[in-house]
């Protein structure tokens, strides 16, 4: 009787990890233990940064935010408390959109923000 290995089984886990490595330099990609050692390197930095990107992108949008209200005379913690007082309920995003794309509306939100803060 042949002995029994785990032949297809373990191509297949070597295959999908080396495919994985496609793209990879030198022996990361064609060294299974080495490709293994990337690809794991990989996944953590891919799953970090997943998280890192939302970060990063609403730092970037209260960047933009506070640039274009500093601009009316105000800053960025009056406009939000305004915003929030006068029950504007716009994202960050679209706040940054519209401060890049839409100044006339913009300005509107900031005047009525402004009007909030002095009621």
């Amino acid at each position: 009787m042949p002995r029994a290995v785990n032949g297809t089984v373990a191509r297949n886990r070597r295959k999908k990890i080396l495919k994985l490595a496609k793209g990879y330099r030198s022996v990361r990609s064609t060294c299974f233990r080495k490709a293994r050692e990337s690809v794991e390197h990989g996944l953590c930095y891919a799953y970090r940064d997943r998280k890192n990107r939302k970060r990063e992108f609403r730092r970037l949008w209260i960047a933009r935010i506070n640039a274009a209200v500093r601009a009316q005379g105000m800053n960025y913690s009056q406009f939000m408390y305004g915003l929030k007082k006068a029950e504007i309920e716009l994202d960050r995003k679209v706040l940054s959109d519209m401060a890049i794309h839409n100044q006339d509306s913009f300005k509107a939100l900031t005047e009525t923000a402004r009007a909030q803060l002095s009621a």
